[in-house]
């Protein structure tokens, strides 16, 4: 048995033995398939046990309520920004407020925070090198009401319960404007970015990014889409408008009150635990919705926005997926899937055709346990679709590696004495330490992630977009003996639908998991991280510095 099955069994087994999850696992004996992502650890085995008792999803009427829609941002006027005087742009106001809403219809309304007051909140559609502004307003409570871990760094008692800072993931933004995690704000005050938007169309999100506590804000519902499109990508005539709308995945442990939990270890002092998953998954901040549709083509978005957990995803009627993008925009040519895997905070930009399937209901699926998570149930018929789906969709030149610096940076962890992980550790520093990245505008260098841990990690860097060459095996016993790199087999290439642009990689333990950069913006400080939010919190984030050319 895996180190990873074995700490979920003795973690859930725990909470069985005090009977508070029965409602959440159907059986001990498939404890594993009812959380999705069971490939990484849960917390530590030592998890205190809910003081609610937690709901089971599977005894909900599925399919009962509709799929919720973010609405569209407007500007709220024009402005000029202090970097750029003299120009007068389109200026959004984004305020962060606490709300109550169903997560499904038989339950009662759940308290959540979130942009506009809705998670996902309002989608922020933008062209190409049109830039603008947006107030990210803090308008929270004072209190948090989920358990913050005083111990990590950036959380400290002194440090005020409730902060923000929002970023723009995937967006090549000013350093100023790129949601540093120590340029927090708290309840009253807000923050004005300023976004150029020079960069190709994609399917970008937006999320809070405070130092210590981004895996509670994001739990809470601190996100929601940022969408760049532009004339090349319009010009394919891919489905549009109503047809183009993105799936916000993620899962969350609910109480049988409506409430979210989320997991501690059983110290109270130091709560963090290594990774939150829940059973419960959500879409677009439902459980279960269903979305009607015409027999026609729809272009879905997928984003992965949960703390922990991956998803495998699976169409019923024998549908595929044709991947038309990913992170950072088009792929070179689609890319047919029957099923898809989204690490958190990867995108997959997909057209799904329902023709032929009038009066039907078509699920998407969890692979890992069948669970359906949307249904859409086509209608009879519809309009014309004039929609396409070319054989050719955006080159993507290859990056000249030849002469790149190559970085080698190990992701690995800390454990105490029981085995227990105190803290996640990138290149073996930690935030504090100095600045050890420091590329030139314009260079291209290659980064080797070199995985130490039972862990696969989702890495993000800020500000940039990058290329996956490879992943390769290597000799875990000869790194740690002699810090030799000493590969075990052959380099395997990424597959067809990693070959366009990324900004966050999948790192496989065992593994060394090569990308190549060009550090294109404007000089300043960025980060790079773990996107397993329990990850970035406790330590597993780091701070680069882009310098002049």
């Amino acid at each position: 048995m895996s180190r990873s099955r074995r700490d979920f069994l003795r973690a859930a087994g725990s909470l069985l033995g005090a009977g508070l999850l029965a409602d959440v696992l159907p059986s001990p004996g498939v404890a594993t398939d009812a959380m999705p992502g069971m490939q990484m650890r849960t917390a530590a085995a030592r998890l205190a046990a809910p003081k609610q008792p937690l709901l089971n999803p599977a005894r909900l009427a599925p399919f009962v309520d509709p799929l919720p829609r973010p609405a569209r941002a407007r500007p709220v006027g024009r402005r000029e920004h202090p970097a750029w005087p003299g120009r007068l742009l389109p200026c959004y106001r984004m305020e962060m407020r606490a709300f109550a809403a169903r997560l499904h219809r038989d339950l009662p309304p759940t308290p959540q925070w979130g942009y506009a007051g809705s998670s996902p909140g309002p989608t922020i559609e933008v062209e190409r090198d049109e830039a603008v502004l947006v107030e990210w307003a803090n308008a929270l409570p004072a209190r948090h009401f989920l358990p913050i871990d005083h111990t990590i760094h950036g959380a400290e008692r002194d440090k005020p319960e409730v902060r923000a800072v929002t970023h723009v993931h995937g967006a090549r933004v000013p350093a100023d404007s790129d949601g540093w995690p120590e340029d927090w704000y708290v309840p009253g005050r807000s923050a004005l970015g300023r976004y150029p938007n020079a960069q190709d169309a994609a399917t970008l999100w937006y999320h809070d990014h405070a130092m210590g506590i981004t895996r509670l804000n994001i739990y809470a519902g601190l996100y929601g889409a940022w969408l760049v499109r532009d004339a090349q990508e319009r010009a394919l005539g891919l489905p549009t408008d109503e047809c183009d709308l993105p799936l916000f995945l993620c899962d969350r442990l609910i109480g049988r009150d409506g409430q979210l939990y989320y997991p501690v270890s059983d110290d109270p002092a130091a709560p963090w635990v290594m990774q939150c998953q829940g059973n419960a998954v959500l879409c677009n901040g439902k459980l279960f919705p269903y979305l009607d549709v015409e027999p026609r083509r729809y272009r879905l978005r997928l984003l992965n926005v949960a703390n922990s957990s991956f998803f495998e995803l699976a169409l019923t009627h024998g549908l595929v997926f044709r991947q038309v993008g990913s992170d950072q925009g088009l792929l070179p040519a689609p890319v047919e899937h029957s099923r898809i895997t989204l690490y958190p905070a990867e995108r997959a930009d997909v057209v799904v055709d329902f023709a032929g399937l009038a009066r039907q209901r078509v699920q998407l699926q969890l692979q890992l346990h069948g669970g359906g998570i949307l249904e859409f149930r086509v209608g009879e018929r519809g309009r014309h679709d004039d929609s396409a789906l070319p054989a050719r969709l955006r080159p993507v030149p290859r990056l000249d590696v030849a002469a790149a610096r190559d970085r080698v940076l190990t992701l690995g962890e800390v454990d105490d004495a029981g085995g227990n992980a105190l803290r996640m550790l990138l290149d073996g520093k930690r935030w504090s330490d100095p600045v050890s990245e420091r590329p030139h505008a314009g260079a291209v260098e290659t980064w080797s992630f070199v995985n130490l841990s039972g862990d696969a990690h989702p890495v993000h860097l800020h500000l940039v977009r990058f290329q996956v060459l490879e992943r390769r095996p290597f000799d875990l016993f000869a790194w740690n003996a002699r810090r030799e790199l000493k590969y075990t087999g052959p380099a395997q290439p990424p597959p067809p639908h990693e070959a366009g642009w990324k900004d966050t990689v999948r790192a496989d333990p065992g593994m060394v998991t090569r990308i190549a950069v060009r550090f294109e913006g404007e000089p300043g400080r960025y980060v790079w991280h773990c996107h397993l939010l329990e990850h970035e919190d406790n330590e597993m984030m780091r701070p680069y510095e882009l310098l002049p050319a």
